[in-house]
């Protein structure tokens, strides 16, 4: 194919990019055919969106990367997707066997993990959650490890250096951890940048990390990046997931339960 050169790569690709956002979706086909350009430049250009974190990919094409909107504290979260998230606490919860020691952050979705412990279980948990202290106060068989730290009121959590320097202390069977955004190109990402390195910590203490995050986190991106995919092991997430972003997960070794 005789290329159209009357456009720079860069023009194109914002020209691309609208057509995407009007679209939500967009195949290398149809890029070829308006812009008149080969499947590999097509494909080059998705490439380069994609890791600018403006456009999802997919085999053949890009999906709209929506923005995640601005976290509201935790307990006005409880009834967003409460039935979604009550289900992947319930499923997650099972994925913990007797005499483990775990870590679970904060978040509504991890705190139905909480609540759908079994409590006769002998367990040792980890947390910076006063929610989930909270929750397992009348759990006479869960052991509760505490950590401190500067209080995020809006979260009823603990972050920042005095937390990172406990959870260098500690180590964890499996990590239960929530998030505000999840994308295949941009990995795991949050609105509050504070938490930040708080949330990297978290994540070194795992033998196994366990991402619970419903449907309405998947293909999203927020402010402050804190891990690539490749930094779960599992996720656990409801029907509603998109198949095809399962599927992008699975070929990456990532084991997703839906439920």
């Amino acid at each position: 194919m005789e290329e159209n050169e009357t456009l720079s790569s860069v023009e194109r690709q914002n020209l691309i990019l609208e057509l995407v956002e009007r679209q939500r979706r967009v195949t290398v086909a149809a890029i070829c055919e308006q812009f008149s350009v080969s499947e590999a430049t097509a494909r080059r250009d998705l490439d380069v969106l994609a890791v600018q974190g403006k456009v999802q990919r997919f085999h053949g094409g890009a999906i709209h990367v929506r923005q995640a909107p601005p976290e509201i504290p935790v307990l006005q979260r409880n009834i967003e997707q409460a039935e979604e998230k009550r289900l992947i606490g319930k499923e997650a919860a099972q994925l913990v066997k007797d005499g483990e020691t775990i870590f679970l952050g904060s978040g509504t979705t991890v705190l139905e993990v909480a609540r759908n412990l079994n409590h006769w279980a002998r367990l040792t948990v980890i947390t910076n959650s006063l929610l989930v202290v909270n929750t397992l106060l009348d759990s006479p068989m869960v052991t509760v490890i505490a950590l401190g730290g500067l209080l995020r009121r809006s979260e009823f959590s603990f972050i920042g250096h005095i937390t990172e320097q406990s959870l260098s202390e500690v180590r964890a069977d499996k990590v239960f951890i929530g998030v505000r955004a999840l994308s295949l190109e941009q990995g795991l990402t949050n609105d509050y940048l504070p938490e930040t390195m708080t949330d990297r910590a978290i994540l070194r203490i795992g033998r196994e990390i366990v991402l619970v995050a419903d449907h309405t986190k998947i293909g999203r991106v927020s402010t402050a990046f804190v891990a690539p995919l490749t930094g779960i092991h599992i996720l656990v997430t409801d029907s509603l997931t998109p198949p095809e972003f399962i599927t992008a997960l699975t070929t990456q070794g990532i084991r997703v339960i839906t439920c």
